[in-house]
């Protein structure tokens, strides 16, 4: 898959150049300067010879097959370049040609044309408006990129070929070596997606790392990535965390569910480990390039300092990890071989004069203890410390090794042998110990996510057609807003509880209801117009007789008409009361990217003030709505505070996943929120007390 770009068997440079100075000619020296070992054809309608390679005035002209070709012309000449290629049977185009949808809306145009052009002929193209694509083990270099790698195990992806060769340059100075190389400039074509399922198998790689600015298939994107994080680890940074992403809305899920908040979700889904820079990406890279996966969180500390054993003590927990209790025999074996004044608990402290020999001591015991699943071993520069042979006694360890090893050496000059030593190794060494510990709990992250059943979307069974058919009909009025008894069908059609309700067109309405539901009850203004009851004033909460009922039906109706003239009022809904119950809200905002991105969180000042929401993209799994309510900051008030009983969280989940269910069936819904949910004690279930929905 994708073999064209990454394995060709013969390359065609459209654009060579005899000029030095030029794209054309940057890239013809590096496919030829990096190994390719295949045909190449430098295409010039002017030149007969460049760099010693005979020169071909198209590609139509090349006498033998080509199935890559590299286009460095004019954007107005590329499209019928494609159409060349595709004559000519061209498998796989890179475009490096600038000038299309990023240039606006004529280079959006262009795009959309080159597209087409390509698949008439089935040519997969990768740009336009990109750096290249490097495959290390081939090798080949079809970019502009200033330098490659060695070949290596980590394949990188990138949107931003300025970025890229950043990248590139970056990894080469650190000796961190790739399998492959793609900037995907534009995707007019090949995406993430297809880079995804490209690597998944691939023999040469063994974690994938990108830096994506936008994805254009959301459900595709989850579910390849899914798949492909099942098999090896994807680590991603998504740049634009914090532009405004969601247009203006009444509900509370779409001013909280902002596009970065689709993007979070979707990567927890897909197994995608999101980190917030470039050196994060390295960082857990490495670490998961280098070392065997971690599969637990007990880690040992091994160190020349007390202060960074216990800086590395502090970052463990943040990160999900824990210090792990040594066996008995452990420390009995170190006490002997380690001197009087060394701490042979964990953090296990070797002491500042310790030379190499005590830390091949020290590690030789500690790596045989079944309580540790990972090791970070510490070491600043001080008088006796042999650096760069300390380097070696961690290095030959960390080839046996069945449990990760990762390093910090902190210092500069001094440690700077040691450090190019184990680079040169492969051994992930780090400048300071909270990136270390960080990169352990970002492979334990991994590896706790790998021990999730990998279960299907269970559905229920619901009333389908009776909600088209009222959407159908609202269509036909000319609205988008749902009101309340709509909205209780809705919820009642996909096996939702709610409360007993009536809509009241007048007072003597209003109080015989009253007397046969029961009071206390609740009074709302009933209109398709009002989503927000509260913000006019159109609700009253534990009205208690007769004539609180004929007071607040009045009072209700004229708030509600003086703050909306124009809204149509139906009357007034009267509900029960539904008490000793916590207020949950549920809601879903359609996301551009990915669809309906559905929300929980605790009601009141919870989601108001603290915003303490999670999100998941729908459908999501039964383990994926409780960890949806498992991650929010007060999941605690959930499970029973002070002498309270627990709230009922299968309840809950139900409710979750009936929502889950209900925007995916119904893709035209583009904002709900159900708020409050009331959800009662253990075993006691959940009411839908309010909801409000808009259509697209």
């Amino acid at each position: 898959m994708l073999d064209m770009f990454f394995n060709p068997s013969s390359v065609a440079v459209i654009g060579a150049s005899e000029n030095p100075k030029k794209l054309g000619h940057r890239i013809l020296v590096n496919v030829m300067n990096d190994g390719y070992k295949g045909p190449i054809y430098p295409i010039n309608p002017t030149a007969t010879e460049i760099l010693g390679l005979k020169c071909y005035p198209s590609v139509s002209a090349v006498p033998g097959p080509v199935e890559q070709a590299v286009i460095v012309v004019p954007a107005a000449a590329v499209i019928n370049v494609v159409d060349e290629c595709g004559r000519k049977g061209v498998k796989g185009v890179i475009v490096i040609t600038a000038g299309f949808r990023e240039a606006g809306e004529k280079g959006k145009e262009l795009e959309q044309k080159l597209l087409e052009v390509a698949r008439k002929y089935d040519i997969r193209i990768v740009g336009p408006n990109c750096l290249g694509v490097i495959d290390m083990w081939t090798p080949i270099n079809s970019s502009f990129a200033n330098n490659s790698t060695a070949a290596g195990n980590i394949a990188f992806t990138s949107q931003s070929g300025a970025l890229g060769a950043a990248v590139l340059d970056y990894a080469l100075a650190n000796k961190i070596n790739f399998s492959h190389f793609v900037s995907l400039g534009n995707k007019a074509d090949v995406d993430e997606v297809a880079l995804f399922e490209a690597w998944r198998d691939n023999p040469h790689t063994k974690v994938i790392m990108a830096y994506i600015e936008g994805i254009k298939d959301g459900p595709a994107f989850i579910k390849t990535a899914r798949a492909t994080a099942r098999k090896k680890p994807i680590i991603a940074v998504k740049s634009g965390r914090t532009a405004s992403g969601s247009k203006a809305v009444s509900s509370h899920t779409g001013s909280l569910a902002g596009s970065d908040a689709a993007y979070d979700a979707a990567f927890k889904q897909s197994g995608v480990l999101r980190v917030s820079s470039v050196q994060e990406l390295f960082d857990y890279g490495i670490a998961f390039a280098y070392q065997p996966l971690i599969k637990g969180k007990r880690i040992c500390i091994v160190t020349n300092a007390g202060g960074p054993g216990v800086m590395a003590t502090d970052a463990l927990e943040p990160n999900g990890l824990e210090l792990a209790s040594l066996r008995p025999e452990t420390e009995a074996a170190l006490a002997p071989v380690l001197p009087p004044a060394a701490n042979i608990h964990n953090p296990v402290d070797v002491l500042g004069d310790a030379a190499s020999d005590r830390y091949a001591t020290a590690l030789d015991i500690v790596m045989q203890d079944p309580n540790i699943d990972g090791i970070i071993v510490i070491l600043t520069p001080q008088a006796g410390t042999e650096v760069k042979e300390t380097a070696q006694v961690i290095i030959e360890r960390s080839k046996t090794s069945e449990k990760p090893i990762v390093t910090c050496f902190i210092g500069g000059a001094v440690t700077a042998a040691g450090v190019d030593a184990m680079t040169s190794a492969d051994v992930p060494v780090y400048p300071f110990p909270e990136r270390a510990i960080a990169a352990l709990g970002a492979m334990y992250r991994y590896y706790a996510w790998l021990q999730e059943p990998d279960t299907a979307v269970e559905t229920f069974d619901v009333d389908k057609s009776a909600v088209a058919t009222l959407f159908a009909d609202i269509r036909k009025e000319g609205r988008k807003t749902i009101g309340d008894t709509e909205a209780q069908a809705i919820l009642r059609a996909y096996g939702i509880t709610v409360p007993r309700s009536s809509v009241a067109a007048t007072p003597d309405e209003a109080v015989a209801y009253c007397d046969e539901v029961g009071y206390p009850v609740v009074m709302k203004i009933a209109s398709p117009d009002i989503l927000h009851k509260s913000d006019v004033g159109g609700i009253k909460v534990g009205v208690k007789n007769e004539a609180e009922v004929r007071e607040w039906f009045k009072t209700i109706v004229d708030r509600a008409k003086a703050a909306k003239p124009s809204a149509t009022i139906w009357g007034i809904q009267i509900q029960e009361m539904v008490q000793g119950a916590r207020e949950i809200i549920i809601g879903m905002n359609s996301d551009p990217q990915f669809g309906p991105l559905v929300m929980f969180g605790l009601g009141g000042i919870y989601v108001e003030v603290l915003k303490d929401v999670t999100f998941r993209v729908a459908p999501m799994t039964r383990l994926q709505a409780k960890q949806m309510i498992e991650q929010i900051r007060s999941y605690k008030l959930l499970t029973g505070v002070r002498g309270q009983a627990a709230a009922d969280l299968d309840a809950t989940v139900d409710v979750l996943l009936r929502i889950s269910q209900l925007v995916t069936d119904f893709p035209e819904i583009a904002e709900l929120d159900i708020n409050p949910l009331l959800v009662r004690d253990q075993g006691k279930g959940a009411v839908a007390v309010d909801m409000r929905l808009i259509l697209k």
